[in-house]
């Protein structure tokens, strides 16, 4: 049996890929005890009268779109953040992008979360509590108020228009997220659960040691010749798609970016990377990219698949497909982000960031 081949890529979010047999999950709907508001600047107040409500239970942690365990960091931050309410007589409440909690609550909670990172012995300790804690407070901020499929406003859910599609059985990608980006309505990463499933398109939270574990046994397990990532990192030394599956042998990729997993991992820091020639992606309306040869995550994955069609060996295996059906899903998304700006009175267009010295 041929051995599966994995590709890591990395953008923003970061996107890994690797090959398993695809096993689409379903959408799960959860009774919310969360009130929200759709005005232009949403407050969301949490209703956690009792433990059971204001618990994050396994079945809620996954219908986000990841299929690992409940973190047992963030568990711990949403049980502190419900016992700091009791104690201070004060309801949580959130607003604005990203979970972000306000009012009194925030105060008292910012004097008690920097005394504990401060106490904590180490770097690693300290990651590990800040990726848990803004997790956390997405995850209660946007109960009731977002889809857990598409991450949008709940009147505002694609979910309905997207297609699924089967991804080659031999592909797999890893979408290496940092906190900041997880629940992030414009996210185009989360595409990829979408139309291809879970187990073909899986998330991995940089600085959640679950996830983190999950995703390097399976680059181990998968082998340094069969992972891939995508990273723009202008010191790296990168190869084409036709360069390393054009070829025969596939080469090893050389990647001066140092990552100490991939040390502990593979006994060495090289980690293979892959550029592609991508166009600009749609999303550069909305969403800026640092520069104009940068992509988003799903333009990403959707380069990758076009480029591998073109490659006579790859022919057959439907890349072309399934990079149609993401980038239909990506128009939706943009259809559906542009709607909701224009009903709120927003600008639909982003001021362009200053490109000078970035490469």
């Amino acid at each position: 049996m041929a051995s599966p081949r994995a590709f890591t890529f990395k953008c923003s979010p970061s996107l890994a890929f690797s090959t398993k047999t695809l096993m689409d999950s379903k959408p799960r709907t959860l009774r919310s005890p969360f009130s929200c508001s759709t005005s232009g600047s949403p407050q969301r107040e949490a209703r956690l009268s009792d433990a059971v409500e204001g618990a994050i239970t396994l079945q809620e942690w996954q219908g986000w779109g990841t299929t690992s365990p409940l973190p047992a960091m963030v568990t711990k931050i949403v049980e502190d953040l419900k016992a700091l309410e009791k104690d201070i007589d004060a309801q949580m409440s959130f607003g604005g992008s990203g979970g972000k909690l306000q009012g009194d609550f925030k105060v008292q909670e910012d004097k008690k979360h920097r005394k504990t990172y401060q106490a904590l012995g180490d770097s690693e300790q300290k990651l590990q509590f800040f990726a848990a804690r803004q997790i956390a407070c997405r995850l209660l901020g946007s109960r009731g108020y977002l889809c857990q499929k598409c991450w949008l406003p709940l009147e505002d859910c694609m979910c309905s228009n997207v297609t699924q599609s089967t991804l080659w059985h031999r592909m797999r990608f890893w979408l290496y997220m940092h906190p900041k980006d997880f629940l992030r309505q414009n996210n185009t990463g989360k595409l990829l659960w979408q139309v291809f499933g879970t187990e073909a398109a899986t998330l991995c939270l940089f600085g959640i040691s679950e996830h983190e574990e999950i995703m390097w046994n399976a680059l181990k397990l998968a082998g340094k010749k069969n992972v891939w990532c995508l990273y723009p990192n202008k010191n790296a030394a990168l190869k084409s798609v036709e360069d390393v599956f054009g070829q025969e042998p596939s080469p090893y990729l050389e990647c001066t970016d140092t990552k100490d997993q991939a040390t502990s991992v593979w006994g060495e820091a090289d980690f293979p990377c892959i550029s592609l020639a991508t166009g600009v992606s749609a999303m550069h309306k909305l969403r800026p990219q640092p520069s104009w040869d940068r992509t988003c995550t799903a333009g990403a994955a959707i380069g990758l698949l076009s480029e591998l069609q073109l490659l006579p060996e790859f022919s057959s295996f439907g890349f072309d497909k399934q990079a149609e059906a993401l980038e239909d899903t990506l128009v939706i998304l943009l259809e559906a982000l542009t709607t909701r700006r224009v009903r709120m009175g927003r600008s639909i267009t982003r001021k362009v960031r200053h490109m000078s010295g970035i490469c």
